[in-house]
């Protein structure tokens, strides 16, 4: 099975092979492994919810090619998000950061001018 094709199925249970999901959904599997995959399944109720979903997909052969179309939806869903988040970041400035140190130099240089002028007069 090609590697890309397992990316939108990884979520599912690390007990049950990627491969094996799409045999079972695709009915290329015997009716003992379907009984075993079943099995694992019960095990979790996300599996078992997105295997029915998955299940009611009427042409089966074309199962790998949504699967492949649901992985580039989700990865250009993440990219942009990415790239947004990347947008609000602060960035690094070093000109930010020199202009804080001369404003908190001022500060304490007129506090102590401030200061001593109180204690002369």
């Amino acid at each position: 099975m090609d590697e890309k094709f397992k990316d939108i199925l990884s979520g599912f249970s690390s007990e049950i092979d990627q491969e094996i999901l799409l045999k079972y959904l695709q009915g290329q599997l015997s009716e003992e492994q379907k009984h075993e995959v079943e099995k694992k399944m019960l095990a979790n109720e996300f599996d078992n919810d997105a295997m029915e979903g998955l299940a009611e997909i009427k042409n089966k052969e074309q199962l790998p090619f949504l699967v492949e179309n649901l992985n580039q939806q989700l990865k250009r869903k993440l990219k942009l998000k990415k790239q947004r988040r990347e947008k609000l970041r602060f960035k690094d400035q070093p000109w930010l950061y020199a202009a804080i140190v001369i404003i908190l130099l001022l500060v304490v240089l007129s506090y102590f001018i401030i200061h001593r002028v109180m204690q002369q007069s």
